[in-house]
């Protein structure tokens, strides 16, 4: 009665959240794609100002626009700064704090550096090469920017690159020759192109190719997204390639840092280790390097540690040896006597701080789910994009001392206010050997605890992934379980944020224990939880979720439908066709040939005898992670098996779906799907 009585009072006196519960709905698509995309925030050298990107997706259109907006550290209403029809986005603070350089596709394709008056004023252009700008940083100086762009190896020269590529667009032979493996990547043919590193004045002038030859920088697969940095002094540049021979026959997981001079001359390489380094990060005081580390080659999931190199001595040490998580994210303390870390944890993100005097590891924040953290220039605040899987990123400032979480941003919650989202709910339970195994419970919008609900659990790729307790802008549990379903997310044995060992204990064991954990898990829901009923269960995955979904239907009867997208389906052809050969190669033990049994034991083509569960098919046609005929190949089996199927099949997506006209269909053809069979 007496929040009645209070919503009253509201209504008479004009607050506008009046009546605000009774309005609420389940979110639907058009909410879904009219949420805003918070990214990429970035604190002024003076730590009073944060600039990030918004980006809005645009359903008529078909296209998305990004613009870049500024916020006042200490909170308040955010003001556009710049605004194009085009995309803007990469912003990145000079260190006087009088000019924001940033990434824009303003004037078309490719798209080029510019320059702006964070007060405000017109943009104008800095670069202009003919293959395009993009991941634009400052030197310490001021004086500098790098930038990378991609370009053919044998050329020196722009005109070069500008002249092949017009021979190459403007002829009719769109044939290519390839005389090694890597020849396509992710959703991109090579065309015998690198990814190099380029520096400019920042008063303008021609950009200078600073990592010439023939590898990539930052290297093509397995880097961290800061892959290059300018000394404090301006006068170096660390940088991360790969130049192992192995990486010819996509084999090679061997990243390493390498130093060159800014002005150009020898390149130098920094580490030895044969697995993955990557992320250089120098000291303020100009005296280390910090960079994540692997330890196996050829495992790219292995954990990484930090490590921190003395640049006077040019040796190594492990700085988080004892740690058993895998850090993410690297930060300086302003005085260099401390590293900031991220790393996963059960399904969340921990921040925390390493002592370089007595290597101990104090936590900062835990049990928030995050990431793009920076600190300010004093040290004193973190900013950081907080989410939860009933609240998409939002900007939050952490003060480091107090460790007091503010919220900052609430560009999506005029929208979100007005939906029935519900939070993650976490549950464990005795998986595979006895092993304790984590997952999160979503229930439906305007849940009935006296009701019966159908139970959809959703598998997470990766393998060595998990998922997490975000928003996800593609598997968003929120959209799934809108008609009125319980979502599971079960991170089985595989996944990260557990420790190490339970990461590798995927590793040539692709349908064993994993299987185990989602069948246990199931077990374990309908026992605990009433409103589950257990006459209606469907599961759905993408990527090795796909996969698992194709193992599920080739080893149990349990659930009256699934959906299968990008799945894997027949090993050994999968191997022929992938990209990273590193990847089935470590996890399955072998090549098809050296290890045939691992291949035919673990894949669900050698059991479609067994196929029963009507199954929706969705692939598309620029996935080269999962070839689009692996998809093929599992809808050709359930319909010459006569069992109820469909293939939804994208010619122009990838191993995701992101153009908002086909993520609307990608939705209702999941819903219609699981209506026909949970309803």
């Amino acid at each position: 009665m007496r929040k009645i009585l209070i919503a009253a009072i509201l209504c008479v006196l004009g607050v506008s959240l009046c009546g605000a519960e009774m309005e609420r709905g389940p979110i639907t698509f058009d909410d879904f794609i009219g949420i805003k995309r918070v990214s990429d925030p970035q604190f002024s050298p003076d730590g009073q100002h944060i600039a990030f990107v918004m980006t809005v997706m645009d359903k008529a259109k078909n296209t998305s626009n990004s613009d870049i907006w500024i916020i006042s550290a200490k909170g308040g209403r955010p003001w556009q700064l710049t605004s194009s029809p085009q995309a803007d986005f990469n912003p990145r603070w000079a260190p006087d704090g009088k000019t924001i350089a940033f990434i824009s596709t303003r004037k078309g394709s490719p798209p080029q550096i510019w320059m702006i008056d964070p007060s405000g004023g017109e943009a104008y252009q800095l670069t202009d090469i003919s293959t395009g700008a993009t991941g634009v940083i400052w030197s310490p100086t001021g004086k500098h920017l790098a930038f990378t762009s991609s370009v053919y190896p044998d050329c020196d020269t722009d005109e070069c690159n500008e002249k092949k590529n017009k021979t190459r667009d403007e002829s009719p032979v769109k044939a290519q020759v390839f005389d090694e493996l890597l020849y396509r990547h992710w959703n991109a043919w090579r065309e015998g192109k690198r990814s190099h590193v380029f520096v400019v004045a920042a008063d303008g002038g021609k950009p200078r190719d600073v990592t010439p030859g023939d590898f990539d920088t930052p290297p093509i697969s397995l880097g961290s997204g800061h892959d290059y940095a300018f000394s404090p002094d301006g006068k170096e540049i660390c940088f991360v390639r790969n130049i192992d021979p192995e990486l010819k026959m996509a084999l090679g997981t061997n990243n390493d840092l390498f130093l060159t001079p800014l002005e150009g001359g020898t390149i130098s390489k920094l580490t030895e280790n044969r697995a993955n380094d990557n992320s250089p990060h120098y000291s303020p005081n100009q005296k280390y390097i910090a960079y994540r580390a692997m330890a196996r080659p050829g495992f790219e999931a292995d954990k990484y540690s930090l490590m921190l190199y003395d640049r006077q001595s040019k040796t190594a040490k492990n700085l988080t040896e004892k740690l058993d998580a895998s850090v993410s994210e690297i930060h300086w303390a302003e005085d260099s006597s401390a590293l900031y870390i991220t790393y996963g944890q059960k399904g969340r993100t921990t921040l925390a701080r390493v002592s370089l005097k007595d290597g101990s590891i104090e936590t900062i924040l835990e049990g928030h789910t995050f990431r793009s953290v920076g600190i300010s220039g004093d040290a004193t605040q973190a900013v950081l994009l907080k989410q939860a899987m009933h609240q998409p990123p939002e900007i939050y400032t952490l003060d480091l001392k107090t460790k007091n979480l503010k919220s900052l941003t609430q560009i999506n919650t005029q929208l979100t206010g007005k939906l029935l989202l519900n939070q993650a709910e976490e549950f464990w339970f005795r998986g595979a050997a006895g092993a304790k195994v984590h997952g999160f419970l979503l229930k439906p919008p305007g849940f009935d605890p006296q009701k019966k609900y159908p139970l959809l659990m959703l598998i997470h790729g990766g393998p060595q992934g998990a998922f997490n307790d975000d928003f996800h802008f593609r598997w968003n549990a929120q959209m799934f379980a809108t008609p009125g379903y319980v979502i599971a997310t079960i991170n089985f044995h595989g996944s990260t944020g557990y420790g190490q060992a339970f990461t590798d204990s995927i590793s040539g064991d692709w349908g064993g224990k994993p299987y185990e954990d989602i069948m246990l898990g199931l077990d374990h829901l309908h026992s605990q939880y009433e409103f589950i009923d257990r006459d209606k269960t469907a599961a759905a995955g993408g990527s090795y979720g796909g996969y698992m979904v194709n193992w599920i239907e080739g080893h149990t009867d349990r659930f009256d439908c699934l959906i299968s997208h990008a799945g894997v389906f027949d090993l050994r052809s999968m191997h022929g066709a992938t990209e990273e050969l590193w990847f089935p190669e470590w996890d399955l033990r072998g090549t098809p040939w050296s290890n045939a049994e691992s291949y035919s034991k673990w894949s669900p083509s050698f059991y479609v005898q067994n196929f029963k569960t009507p199954c929706l098919v969705i692939h598309g046609q620029l996935d080269f992670r999962v070839p689009v005929t692996q998809g093929f190949q599992l809808f050709t089996s359930l319909q010459r098996k006569g069992i109820p199927s469909k293939l939804l099949y994208y010619p122009d997506e990838g191993h995701f779906v992101l153009k908002p006209q086909n993520a609307e269909l990608w939705w209702k053809t999941i819903h219609d799907w699981l209506a026909q069979y949970l309803k």
